[in-house]
């Protein structure tokens, strides 16, 4: 490389650690990824790691704004706003998540889950930013079943109730998902979601 064809790129930086951090701590946990781990895993030097994320919650923070919140929008939020119904959404959003998992051949979680209780209990600002993530997801789904609502395509549900069950299935199949190590549970409990939601849709909408 000719001397001065380096750029400076502190925002490609920022985004490396965020990244190596973000699978760090997903895999471990926050409280066991040490903010060595943490820098080892971005393989920047300790003054620029510093430089950008001076303590362990502020780089917590951006791994859950700029890592989790996206990745739950990926996987969620925009699969169901774009579906046809909220019930062709969650079918989409699972289906996606299933075949990705197989082909992954391991199911690691979802990352959300496996930091939401820990960071919870450990700073009420970390706990903020989770809940709001949550919040976002619920609203989502919540959204899209009162389309569903006006739109004729269902009836006789309640959105939020609706949506709370979905993101709580959704939780507890892929933590039974990663123990057994099989998307057998996602399957199962996508099965048992389009049951609950077949009485309330038209038959042309299931």
């Amino acid at each position: 490389m000719a001397i001065g064809s380096r750029k400076n790129d502190p925002e490609g930086m920022r985004r490396k650690i965020i990244e190596a951090s973000f699978a760090v701590m997903s895999r471990g946990g926050y409280t066991a990824s040490s903010m060595h781990d943490l820098r080892e895993a971005s393989n920047v030097s300790s003054g620029a790691f510093a430089h950008h994320f001076p303590s362990k919650k502020a780089l917590g923070l951006c791994v859950v704004r700029e890592g989790i919140a996206p990745a739950v929008a990926d996987a969620w939020i925009i699969p169901v706003s774009k579906a046809t119904s909220a019930l062709a959404g969650i079918r989409d959003a699972f289906s996606a998540i299933i075949a990705e998992l197989e082909r992954n051949g391991s199911v690691s979680g979802c990352p959300l889950n496996n930091l939401a209780v820990e960071m919870a209990s450990h700073d009420a600002e970390l706990r903020q930013e989770m809940d709001a993530i949550f919040q976002n997801w619920r609203a989502a789904i919540a959204g899209k079943l009162c389309d569903d609502l006006d739109s004729g395509l269902a009836s006789d549900l309640d959105p939020q109730k609706a949506a709370m069950f979905v993101v709580a299935v959704y939780s507890g199949a892929m933590a039974m998902a990663k123990a057994s190590q099989t998307t057998a549970p996602l399957r199962d409990s996508l099965s048992e979601l389009i049951n609950y939601f077949r009485p309330s849709y038209r038959s042309d909408a299931i």
